[in-house]
């Protein structure tokens, strides 16, 4: 895989599964493994520990609870295209990982943008408020 030699994955570390494609095909469809299932073990990886910590913190649908980045690519109708295009994505997936998120800094709101965010509740209150006073005269 094309990815920088320092993070090269090597081919022992990923698993592929050709299956059957779903959707329409024709008569090709039912004879033809063409879908490509990929996994990789991220816990088992050469991959370095802060990559890895940080792939395994994703909320990704595609990692099960073992650690195991499931990957199905189903998009092209030849088996290498397929191929190709699962490896592109876990590759793209490992390479957003690789920069560690920037820490937020705290700010405070402005004096201005407080008093005017009260003084739109307090004028919204002020609305409500006679709405309710409106209410009780028409109803006795």
């Amino acid at each position: 895989m094309p990815l920088p030699p320092v993070f090269r994955i090597p081919e022992g570390e990923i698993e592929e599964r050709f299956v059957r494609a779903s959707g329409p095909g024709g008569q090709n469809v039912n004879k033809v493994a063409s879908a490509v299932e990929l996994r990789f073990d991220v816990r088992a990886s050469s991959l370095p520990e802060a990559v890895r910590e940080r792939l395994l913190a994703r909320r990704d649908r595609r990692m099960t609870e073992d650690g195991v980045l499931v990957i199905q690519a189903q998009r092209f109708r030849t088996q290498e295209r397929n191929r190709e295009d699962a490896r592109a994505r876990l590759q793209a997936l490992i390479e957003a990982c690789l920069a560690a998120p920037k820490k937020r800094i705290a700010t405070r709101p402005t004096r201005a943008s407080v008093e005017r965010r009260l003084g739109s509740k307090r004028e919204r209150a002020q609305v409500k408020r006679e709405r309710s006073s409106r209410r009780w005269e028409r109803e006795p």
